[in-house]
């Protein structure tokens, strides 16, 4: 899987191969073809060296400015989340004009900047102080060095493939991964012997270019490319043991089962991050437990929502951005916000199994979780904020217990499906059911599975979704049956950005019942 080299194509038949791929989109995902287009078209020297190193930018990155809010007072709070989806809104925008202006930014080294990254940063900017505003008007203060975050850069395609601007390639502190509870390495480099930055473009049934100019591969031209791919037979064993247990630990597990989404239970909203905006994910998601979840949910509504769990007690909320095979196949939303317009294309597949299991901790008793507590794990923005809160585990049955990858896909020897696991933080501040940044009120146990810092330790929501999907082949660099998480189209598809997200909302003492059961050392369901 290492770096291929090709027969370079002919001009034409590399514009035969971008028009054909912008004809198979059928109106959907991004427009890409002209890069290709343009790649080749003089024998004059310099004017190919220009051109091959505009075509370099791969995608956007913009610092994530909602990571940073850590104090917002609650009454400033919708108006943030509004404006914090407006800056989303704007980076999707911006890669959108990225991709459909190729020929452009070959023609003029300068276009990226004055045409998108520069007008970008004045919508951010302007969007950055209406934040300011919100938070000052309640008497809430405001870090004025945040308008610094305007600024956005440009990445190449070997910079989204190596952790992120901020990443180092570290896995962020061995957060304990679930479905079995073993834990992820600490940032050891995941692959046999994919090169990192390979970038090369898919084809071969993937509506791809010739690869010549590192392009962002997959069905829609934003990824996923060969080095995110890895066979799993090759990949040293990187699983590590897990905590100790102790004589005061809690060892039970309650089970809750609510289906696999069969019913297409699907929207492109988060009323977690983005309450009250549509299309505030710009990716699709699965939901399964609660079953009248957007982004115009209320605690309220929650409570009258129903479930496809088991336990009707159980309206928990639990979902998770869908998986594409990218076969040159498009789904039920082609042409919609969130799926192919933003680049989220290919066949939507339904989990085999959704396994979700309530678990103790090793070293303590936990407390019941609090009513309407509100959980994301993982990053969506791997490729912008590196990988200090990635959470991706992604397995085949057969290897969970020993190989667990967080920057790659697993390519699964035939008869073995692809398993993806999450393992949610199990402490909690005791007090806050969500916070500013939907982080900082819930932490993950250290590395003995101690909570710190005052934190209580909670029963800890593990997931396990079991896949069965045709088998990815890597042929000359590109990938066939390509499969991918959905995501912010400017992220690339990358493995790393793969996350889950939860709110509790029991009824009849359920969530009592489930600590009660962990602590017991039972098993409860």
């Amino acid at each position: 899987m290492g770096r291929n080299t090709r027969k370079r194509r002919t001009p034409l038949a590399t514009k035969a191969i971008a028009a054909s791929a912008a004809l198979a989109l059928g109106g959907g995902g991004l427009i890409w073809a002209n890069f290709y287009a343009s790649a080749h078209e003089t024998n004059n020297s310099a004017q190919n060296q220009t051109k091959a190193a505009a075509a370099q930018v791969a995608t956007i990155s913009c610092p994530d400015v909602g990571q940073k809010l850590t104090n917002v007072p609650n009454t400033a709070r919708p108006g943030v989340a509004t404006e914090l989806a407006n800056l989303d809104k704007q980076i999707t925008e911006a890669y959108a004009r990225l991709a459909s202006t190729r020929q452009a930014q070959a023609n003029d080294t300068n276009f990226v900047q004055n045409a998108i990254v520069g007008p970008l940063k004045e919508k951010r900017s302007a969007t950055i102080d209406r934040i300011r505003i919100g938070i000052q008007r309640v008497g809430g203060s405001f870090d004025t060095s945040l308008a610094q975050l305007s600024a956005c850069t440009t990445q190449s395609a070997n910079q989204t493939n190596a952790g992120g601007q901020n990443g180092g390639g570290q896995n962020g502190g061995g957060q304990q991964q679930g479905g079995g509870g073993q834990q992820q390495g600490d940032g050891q480099q995941q692959g046999g012997g994919a090169q990192p930055g390979d970038g090369q473009q898919q084809d071969g049934g993937q509506n791809g270019g010739d690869g010549q100019q590192g392009g962002n591969g997959g069905q829609a031209g934003n990824g996923p490319v060969a080095a995110d791919f890895v066979d799993i037979t090759k990949v040293q064993p990187n699983v590590k043991a897990k905590p100790r247990k102790s004589r005061g630990g809690s060892t039970g597990t309650f089970t809750t089962r609510c289906g696999v989404n069969a019913n297409k239970n699907h929207n492109t909203d988060n009323v977690i991050v983005a309450p009250g905006v549509a299309n505030g994910a710009h990716h699709l998601h699965d939901y399964v437990g609660n079953q009248k979840v957007n982004a115009f949910s209320s605690n309220d509504t929650f409570l009258q929502g129903g479930t496809s769990c088991q336990n009707k007690n159980d309206l928990s909320s639990y979902y998770w951005p869908v998986v594409r095979v990218q076969d040159g196949t498009q789904d039920f939303d082609q042409n919609a916000d969130g799926g192919g317009k933003e680049g989220n294309v290919g066949r939507i597949l339904v989990p085999k199994q959704a396994e979700i299991k309530y678990v103790g901790s090793p070293t303590s008793k936990v407390v019941a979780m609090p009513q309407f507590l509100r959980i994301i794990t993982g990053d969506a923005k791997t490729t912008t904020n590196g990988l200090a809160n990635a959470n991706a585990h992604w397995s085949c049955t057969g290897f969970e217990n020993k190989v667990q990858l967080t920057e790659q896909y697993p390519i699964c020897p035939r008869g073995s499906q692809m398993v993806r696991t999450f393992a949610f933080q199990s402490c909690w501040d005791g007090q806050n059911v969500d916070s500013a940044n939907h982080r900082t009120h819930v932490a993950f146990a250290d590395a003995a599975g101690n909570c710190q810092n005052g934190f209580k330790a909670i029963p800890q929501l593990t997931m396990r979704l079991v896949y069965s999907l045709p088998q990815p082949s890597i042929q000359n660099g590109v990938v066939k049956n390509a499969y991918a998480v959905d995501g912010f189209p400017e992220q690339l598809h990358k493995p790393s950005t793969d996350h889950d997200d939860f709110i509790s909302v029991t009824t009849g003492g359920l969530a009592n019942k489930i600590a009660n059961c962990v602590n017991r050392g039972q098993r409860c369901q």
